[in-house]
């Protein structure tokens, strides 16, 4: 009778059994960085694939469109969204904060003061899930190496009862534990260290983005537009003033 896949009664242990029997009460920790792990995971490619900023064809029309001829009418065209996919996606409404400020001709410092917290809060739903994957993957070996000293103190346990004429089988579950647990911290680790990399790629790929676009935006001159509006403006007529010598004729005249 294996004592790793039955209980004391002899019954058959199902596989969480065996997980615990095997690593001890460290494995429990374990398991439940797993499933928290994956629960941030799944939350981050979900909010992901619906929240995250997106510079879709239409958004890429507008700015080719602004860049050529700055006006209200660029600012209209990021309100027309139609679809509730499109309307999750932040980064037309951090364009049209952009133009709306540059047609404005507000203050350069504060223009830039508020593109940066609104790009900062549409990549903030992203950063609590990465900050638990990064834990995750931080404390799964330090977890394994617990798990290890336990482990070992157990085995060496075993030999001070049988005053150090203790034979392999009752140091071997001292060991195994060690090595269980080293071996299922190191497991949840690597995967949730890979994802945290790819995540923080994914999200720089995206602030680099969110720049390049508002670049785009507010290096655009806007004298150009208003040059051409002085320029179809008619010119007022001149207003010349009689000469002194005139009005006091007239003054005579009348008198």
């Amino acid at each position: 009778m294996n004592p790793l896949t039955t209980d004391l009664s002899g019954a058959a242990l199902n596989p969480l059994q065996q997980l615990t029997e095997m690593g001890g009460p460290v494995m429990w920790a374990l398991l439940g960085l797993a499933v928290l792990g994956l629960v941030a995971f799944f939350y981050l490619v979900i909010t992901g694939a619906l929240f995250a900023p997106r510079l879709t064809s239409r958004l890429r029309k507008t700015l080719n469109q602004w860049q050529q001829q700055p006006s209200q009418h660029c600012v209209e065209s990021l309100n027309d969204v139609s679809g509730w996919l499109a309307r999750c996606n932040p980064l037309p409404q951090i364009i049209r904060v952009a133009m709306t400020t540059m047609l404005e001709c507000r203050d350069g410092t504060n223009v830039r003061e508020e593109l940066a917290r609104q790009s900062q809060q549409a990549l903030k739903p992203f950063e609590a899930p990465l900050k638990v994957i990064e834990v995750i993957a931080a404390l799964a070996p330090l977890l394994g190496l617990l798990g290890t000293v336990m482990g070992m103190m157990s085995a060496f346990s075993a030999m001070s009862v049988a005053e150090g004429q203790a034979n392999a089988s009752q140091l071997s579950g001292g060991i195994y534990e060690a090595l269980t647990t080293t071996a299922a911290g190191l497991v949840v680790a690597i995967p949730f260290a890979a994802i945290a990399a790819w995540a923080e790629f994914r999200l720089r790929l995206l602030n680099l983005m969110i720049n390049d676009t508002l670049v785009r935006v507010i290096t655009t001159p806007i004298e150009i537009r208003e040059t051409r509006a002085r320029s179809t403006e008619k010119p007022a007529p001149a207003v010349t003033a009689e000469p002194r010598a005139a009005q006091r004729d007239a003054t005579y005249a009348t008198g």
